[in-house]
């Protein structure tokens, strides 16, 4: 069985923490042999979004899992308990891809789900969560932004087409009004791209579960279409230099006007 740390930290001094819960591409040998030749395409990977987001701003911190969400997914409540209740899914350890497709040959079982609950999912929380008390201590105020990307077009999950920026503060509540007000200015006025705010994508169960602007800790997620930065929505899932250099800038925005806001964000709680 191959073995790779879960989870990759990054220590930055700043206010700001990025949450990298779905790059991961990492899946244990024993893992593997148990997915069929679907599931083995690993097709709902964040594609290169911890490329995308690399050197965006100064004295960042990271916290990336390496693992596949396949594995196990970092951004669902280890209760199991769905983020969209009535909606199409996927679960704490999927059963399906966004199409609604098998992917396993032998289904995990409860025992399964426990192990890798433990092994993985809990990881790469603890370093989440130490970060942000770290971030905090430091600054008076953490920002968690959670860094996300999809297909645009998967008519299981979504009808139509998703716009490029999908901003989710889970309707406003998992972080101080002048958070998502700031991202949602430069993704409105960024060129050429859409944007909507708490839409099909209203945040997963990490920005829920970490915004609690109450302790000056806020949380917001961004959830990129791949077709603003990829070649193809379709493997081998290629990084488009040019189009992604193009979105680096309106990231970079986001990001620096947030680390901005950091500061007077301080014992407003």
């Amino acid at each position: 069985m191959s073995v790779i740390d879960p989870v990759d930290i990054k220590h930055g001094d700043g206010p700001i923490v990025l949450g990298l819960p779905h790059t991961g591409t990492h899946v244990p040998d024993d893992i593997a042999a148990k997915l069929n030749d679907r599931g083995r395409e690993l097709a709902d990977t964040d594609w290169h979004i911890h490329t995308l987001y690399d050197g965006l701003l100064d004295n960042v911190t990271t916290v990336r899992a390496t693992f596949h969400r396949y594995v196990i997914d970092a951004n669902r409540d280890p209760a199991g308990v769905s983020l969209y209740p009535g909606e199409n899914t996927t679960t704490l350890v999927p059963l399906t891809d966004f199409d609604g497709k098998n992917i396993w040959d032998q289904a995990p079982d409860a025992d399964d789900i426990a192990f890798r609950a433990d092994n993985f999912h809990a990881p790469y929380h603890a370093a989440l969560a130490a970060e942000l008390d770290r971030v905090r201590a430091k600054h008076g105020v953490a920002i968690l932004y959670d860094c996300h990307s999809i297909r645009s077009y998967i008519p299981f999950l979504f009808d139509g087409v998703l716009p490029d920026f999908n901003i989710g503060t889970n309707m406003g509540t998992t972080c101080d009004p002048m958070i998502e007000a700031a991202t949602r200015a430069v993704c409105e006025a960024a060129d050429g791209y859409s944007s909507i705010l708490n839409g099909r994508f209203k945040g997963g169960w990490t920005t829920r579960h970490y915004g609690r602007p109450e302790i000056n800790q806020h949380a917001i997620q961004m959830e990129l279409a791949q077709s603003a930065y990829l070649s193809a929505e379709a493997a081998p899932w290629t990084y488009d230099a040019a189009r992604s250099a193009k979105l680096r800038l309106h990231l970079t925005s986001i990001l620096e006007k947030l680390a901005e806001l950091a500061p007077t964000l301080r014992g407003t709680s």
